[in-house]
């Protein structure tokens, strides 16, 4: 059974940073595309940021780029994101979520599984 489990989340002031991990388990990331989703209450899911297992590529949405770092360590088989300079406008709950055998994309309907998220909350 697939498992992607965050963590990470929590309660920081805006400024400040956090670093989400999401680890797997019942399976090996390979030629994957392991994504970063956020919702806000009200809002869709958007896409926050990707990583290519297969060659390490990196995408970032407008808004998070300068601020936000995603890694992987494939030999432990987690994603991390790293999210400096955080915005109350950052508050969210974020997911991970694996598309198996595809490139990143930022429409979460591609992805297989996910996670079941850990709140970030930024105070102002």
């Amino acid at each position: 059974e697939v498992q992607l489990v965050e963590s990470g989340g929590g309660l920081v002031q805006a400024g400040g940073s956090l670093r989400l991990s999401c680890a797997a388990s019942g399976f090996t990331f390979d030629d994957d595309a392991i994504g970063w989703f956020r919702q806000a209450p009200g809002k869709e899911r958007e896409g926050v940021s990707c990583i290519s297992s297969s060659d390490g590529s990196t995408y970032y949405a407008d808004s998070m780029k300068g601020r936000f770092t995603i890694s992987s360590d494939n030999a432990k088989n987690t994603v991390y994101l790293q999210m400096n300079s955080l915005k109350p406008e950052d508050t969210a709950v974020y997911y991970c979520a694996v598309d198996v055998e595809s490139p990143c994309s930022w429409s979460p309907f591609r992805y297989d599984y996910w996670g079941q998220g850990t709140q970030v909350t930024v105070s102002s």
